[in-house]
């Protein structure tokens, strides 16, 4: 696809970003047809990408937080579109973007539009899809009751200070987790199904995911014999870890495992997660550290 013309789903926090607008405008100038349209409230990512793929649109622009991407991403890839996907990482953690190697200034961000994109894989769980990462556990409800307002005042390092604050909350899940030729079963405290790298402000789960290998990586942090002292453990390195790369995994939890999938909670006893390979078309960098075959 060689035709200039781009939509731009915006965050509607990010309305009056001027550095936005100048980034748009430069656009603009290069040749591109850039149209913008602003989310108000749930549903609208999913509605505005039905509409911008409806109008030949053949790239569409995720202005906003991991959360917008999640839903821009999802509603192309359930579209099953040859149209392509630019991330413009406007939130407040960013991990998909961080991981990838896309940068944080507008004008750079939005200039990855002119590189060829690349075919990516999505996680599916049910009939939902996720671009970056599925967390449960501990991990997962720091992201959940992290605040909106902890996260404008700290930015990412809020949801370190949500984790301190509620570590004496820490609870063991007996799960068990089973996939080709792997089953692990016990408590846990943290999991993490990565087709990205990181989630909740930072923490690097799937250090070795790859968008484009047709496979999740599977992170396991058992739970300690012991919970005294364990903060300092669980920080101390990746050697706690139990790891895996698998095409799908089964998640089993006889009381319910709270999960967040790219932000969007999800709670179930049972869960099947699958790799859905090259389900996305995406504008990265030619270096991005998520891809198995870099350019």
């Amino acid at each position: 696809m060689t035709q200039r013309k781009a939509m731009l789903i915006l965050h509607g926090k990010q309305a009056m970003n001027e550095a936005v607008r100048e980034a748009v405008i430069a656009m603009r100038e290069r040749g591109w047809t850039l149209d913008v349209r602003v989310t108000w409230e749930g549903g609208d990512a999913k509605r505005l990408v039905g509409e911008s793929l409806a109008a030949g649109y053949c790239q569409v622009i995720a202005g906003g937080g991991d959360g917008t991407l999640r839903d821009v991403a999802e509603a192309m890839g359930q579209a099953r579109t040859q149209a392509s996907l630019a991330l413009l990482p406007l939130g407040t953690a960013n991990d998909f973007a961080k991981a990838a190697g896309i940068s944080m200034e507008p004008a750079h961000a939005l200039a990855l539009l002119d590189l060829p994109p690349r075919p990516i894989d999505l996680g599916q769980v049910g009939d939902q899809l996720f671009l970056n990462m599925a967390t449960g556990g501990f991990g997962s409800q720091v992201t959940a009751s992290t605040s909106e307002e902890l996260k404008k005042m700290l930015g990412a390092a809020a949801y370190l200070f949500t984790g301190l604050s509620r570590f004496s909350e820490l609870q063991a899940a007996s799960v068990q987790v089973s996939g080709p030729d792997f089953d692990w079963q016990g408590d846990l405290l943290a999991l993490g199904i990565g087709n990205g790298r990181q989630a909740g402000g930072g923490q690097v789960l799937c250090p070795e995911a790859q968008v484009n290998d047709g496979l999740l990586d599977i992170a396991i942090l058992p739970a300690p014999q012991e919970m005294v002292g364990a903060l300092r453990d669980l920080l101390a390195g990746d050697g706690l870890f139990v790891r895996a790369r698998l095409p799908w995994v089964e998640i089993t939890c006889s009381q319910g495992l709270d999960i967040n999938l790219d932000g969007e909670p999800l709670k179930a006893e049972s869960l099947r997660f699958t790799a859905v390979p090259a389900a996305l078309n995406v504008h990265l960098p030619p270096n991005s550290p998520l891809l198995s075959r870099p350019d």
